[in-house]
């Protein structure tokens, strides 16, 4: 039996003050929210340990995970996704749309307010739009077709197109990473690469800044004012009922003390145990799992294509050709029946997965790749590759693709850091021997990478794209044609044809597809999933 946490903290030797100063962060976090360190007894307070620290509160400015569900937390959206992949109302009422497509008008529904009490305006709306679309691949598209909008009143906005966009609301209603959250007009002015200094949302639950402790924990409390809608929750969409008063994420970092915290029931959920640990989780009565993205998880390698020697086609090439997927998913998952092979960008079992990827095969070939490396004229420039040591679902990612890359030739300067950092570096264009960096190893949720619009290692738009910061206009070009597809033939033709460019010019390189579902103490019930992690509808016994 593991111990309680309180006998571990104590008694447990760490190895390093690392480790100690992680275990003394959870007990302070827990102990000033008044926690008895034995077995929960308060039923209106839900904990939850998170996948990772939280540092950035902008949902906008990053498309870290931890940020999104931040969002979701205190934000609404004007759309939501459900469980089967269709778009349905949350904030809007009503909508409607012109004959020639081009001129969609929306009604808010009523009660919305923020948690400083104003209500929610069409001018709210609209700056949240144009801060959204100025960071998110598929807000960008949109944005292109776009010529104005229009706010008539205080509850209706209007999208005025230059041409018709095939995809309106699926990129209102984009239940993951960037989800256009809606912000008061004064927080949303901020412009998109600068991060807003304000939290204030009009969602089902209310940021207590206060208790903020990065670190730490943070803290959120149910918003009494939030007039959920009527229907059942299914996605991002639908009712979201809160039925707890107080919500903690509780900061740990090492997996051996977040699993003691579970068993022991000292938080209620842990959302993402450690691959190594589910044998053990699934044998114990008093636990569930839950699995939040159905569909299922993609690891990716990306590239800084503004310096050497990523800048260069060919060695890119060399890279991708590599890497090996059985490599990483062995190290990194491991676990029976968690991992597949798939070398499509779009996640297998979904519409637009395709076997066309030109020459990647998502088999190691170090030979064919020395030479490619050799052809492109590399000069040794070492790779600087971020390591993010404190999130397990990818921490040894980096570790397989050094080894592989240096069995081809390459030169890797691997750089251990904490992912919050990792978060803030990859926003730098520095030289890679001047805080920049050169490669990063990340993984998305397949409802992020469903099609060329939603996937942000596809947004090539240069300095306006996703951090590597690749500037193709063909690709560009391909993706606005697929917003413009009427049909699935053309739309799944023109994916394709978006996957091809990508594996050409190496946006990206898959490799592998992976489930990690969240554990929950037995009586915690309606943990709903989501294609994100949402903390809505969970009723505590």
């Amino acid at each position: 039996m593991p111990l309680p946490l309180h006998k571990a903290l104590s008694e447990r030797s760490f190895n390093s003050a690392r480790r100690r100063q992680l275990a003394a962060g959870l007990l302070l976090g827990l102990a000033a929210a008044g926690t008895h360190l034995g077995a929960l007894a308060d039923t209106k307070t839900l904990r939850i340990i998170p996948h990772s620290n939280i540092t950035v509160l902008d949902p906008i400015w990053t498309t870290a995970y931890i940020s999104r569900n931040f969002g979701y937390m205190i934000y609404d959206t004007l759309f939501g996704t459900d469980l089967e992949g269709r778009i349905k109302p949350q904030m809007v009422d009503k909508w409607s749309v012109s004959k020639d497509n081009k001129t969609w008008t929306f009604k808010l529904r009523d009660g919305l307010e923020f948690h400083d009490g104003k209500p929610v305006t069409s001018e709210d709306v609209v700056a949240s739009l144009t801060r959204w679309a100025s960071r998110d691949t598929m807000g960008g598209q949109l944005a292109q077709a776009l010529d104005r909008y229009e706010t008539p009143d205080a509850k209706t906005f209007v999208l005025v197109l230059k041409e018709p966009f095939g995809l309106v609301l699926e990129a209102l209603g984009k239940p993951s990473a960037n989800v256009p959250f809606i912000m008061p007009k004064r927080v949303a002015d901020t412009p998109g690469d600068t991060q807003i200094k304000e939290t204030i949302g009009s969602g089902p639950y209310t940021f207590k800044a206060d208790e903020y402790r990065p670190g730490e924990k943070v803290v959120f409390l149910k918003n009494a004012r939030y007039k959920p809608r009527a229907e059942a929750p299914s996605g991002t969409t639908g009712g979201k009922n809160v039925y707890v008063d107080r919500v903690e994420w509780v900061i740990v970092r090492d997996a051996q003390t977040q699993m003691n915290a579970l068993i022991n029931g000292e938080v209620d959920i842990l959302e993402q145990p450690a691959f190594e640990q589910y044998a053990t989780l699934r044998s114990n009565p008093d636990l569930t799992l839950v699995d939040a993205q159905p569909a299922g998880n993609q690891f990716i390698f990306r590239f800084n294509f503004l310096h050497a020697p990523f800048n260069n086609e060919k060695i890119r090439r060399a890279a991708m050709l590599a890497m090996g997927q059985e490599a990483f998913l062995k190290t990194q998952v491991g676990a029976p029946g968690m991992s597949r092979y798939c070398k499509s960008m779009f996640p297998c079992g979904t519409p637009f997965e395709s076997d066309a990827t030109g020459e990647y095969t998502g088999i190691a070939n170090p030979a064919k790749a020395k030479a490619l490396l050799a052809e492109a004229g590399y000069k040794g420039e070492p790779v600087v590759l971020m390591r993010p040591t404190d999130l397990g679902a990818i921490a040894k990612l980096p570790l397989v693709a050094k080894q592989q890359l240096e069995q081809a030739g390459f030169k890797v300067d691997l750089q251990t850091m904490d992912w919050q950092t990792l978060v803030a570096r990859r926003a730098k264009k520095d030289l890679p021997s001047a805080g920049g960096w050169n490669a990063f190893m990340t993984s998305w949720t397949a409802s992020d990478i469903l099609n060329p619009l939603t996937m942000a290692m596809m947004n090539a738009g240069g300095d306006k794209g996703w951090f590597g910061w690749q500037d193709d206009p063909e690709l560009q070009k391909i993706k606005l044609q697929f917003s413009q597809a009427s049909t699935d033939a053309d739309k799944k033709k023109l994916a394709q044809a978006a996957q091809l460019r990508a594996f050409e010019t190496v946006t990206h390189v898959p490799v592998g597809q992976y489930s990690q579902p969240a554990a929950v103490r037995k009586g915690i019930t309606g943990l709903v999933p989501a294609g994100a992690q949402v903390y809505w509808n969970i009723k505590k016994p």
